[in-house]
């Protein structure tokens, strides 16, 4: 049985700089999918300048942050000491925990000929049996991002975090949860089934396409049922499609979040930020880790 969808909306603009954001999530009907409570797209647009001064620097707290890079590439430096590039189709992600600053520049492919840049951003809340813990980062590039080309010359799928069938994704899971990249050729299909008490989304980047039978447009958000069933998704147009699927086991603690902290009650993040005011979080260096990466 196909699952149903509960509801489906566009994003509202955020844009950092000259770089053009729709956030997706939270919107007006949901506030999280299963551990995802943050989502922004970064539309893919021609690079004409390079942007110097990335996203600045600023804190977080009790969330891991995914960066995925569909094209172009991502600088990332943090306070506890972190620095990696990564490119067209790689993941940057990073574990906040008990806090930490960090500093993020999308640029086009220094080792492409394109100067396009699209990319996603998403919060993966952390239980709170994990905020407290110190932070961690990893960096994937896109040759290290599991995948598999679908039967019949259909497409292809990435699994950014979490699993689908014999592919594991490398990002750490604290709950279950999933994020999958699914890219259809022209009047291909795909069908993907999950269990019941799983909170699934789907995003449509670029184009218009049909999911279970409804038709939506380019930039819709969809969320469905916790029934078990089944999505398909159906790219009905004459150019290739890409769809991303996202969401996991539903997070049952209170969530509070507030600017780029997400925690479990208002003294967690009052606590949050006053051990950012105080300096708790440390600084990030740099010119050293500039010089670390020569």
């Amino acid at each position: 049985m196909k699952k149903k969808s509960s509801c489906s909306t566009q994003g509202l603009r955020a844009d950092i700089g000259p770089i053009e954001i729709i956030r997706i999530l939270p919107n007006r009907y949901a506030d999280a999918v299963g551990p995802f409570v943050f989502l922004d797209h970064v539309l893919p647009r021609i690079q004409t300048t390079i942007n110097k001064e990335g996203t600045g620097a600023h804190p977080h707290r009790g969330i891991a942050t995914l960066t995925y890079i569909l094209n172009g590439e991502d600088e990332h430096f943090d306070s506890a000491g972190n620095y990696a590039k990564v490119h067209s189709g790689g993941v940057q992600w990073m574990k906040a925990g008990k806090g930490i600053i960090h500093d993020e520049t999308v640029n086009y492919d220094s080792q492409s000929d394109s100067r396009l840049i699209h990319a996603f951003q998403f919060w993966i809340n952390l239980p709170s049996n994990i905020k407290a813990e110190k932070p961690e980062y990893l960096a994937i590039q896109g040759s290290e991002v599991p995948g598999k080309d679908l039967p019949e010359g259909n497409g292809w799928i990435k699994v950014i975090a979490g699993s689908f069938e014999d592919l594991s994704s490398a990002i750490p899971s604290y709950s279950q949860q999933f994020l999958y990249h699914v890219y259809l050729e022209p009047g291909a299909t795909f069908t993907i089934d999950f269990t019941d008490k799983f909170e699934v989304a789907a995003y449509l980047p670029e184009l218009p396409a049909t999911i279970n039978d409804e038709q939506y447009q380019a930039g819709d958000f969809i969320e469905f049922d916790t029934e078990a069933g089944s999505i398909e998704l159906r790219n009905v147009r004459q150019q290739a499609c890409n769809f991303i699927l996202f969401g996991g086991e539903v997070y049952t603690e209170p969530i509070f979040a507030e600017g780029p902290f997400v925690m479990n009650s208002k003294v967690d993040t009052a606590i949050a930020y006053r051990d950012f005011l105080e300096g708790q979080y440390g600084k990030i260096n740099y010119n050293k880790q500039r010089f670390k990466r020569q």
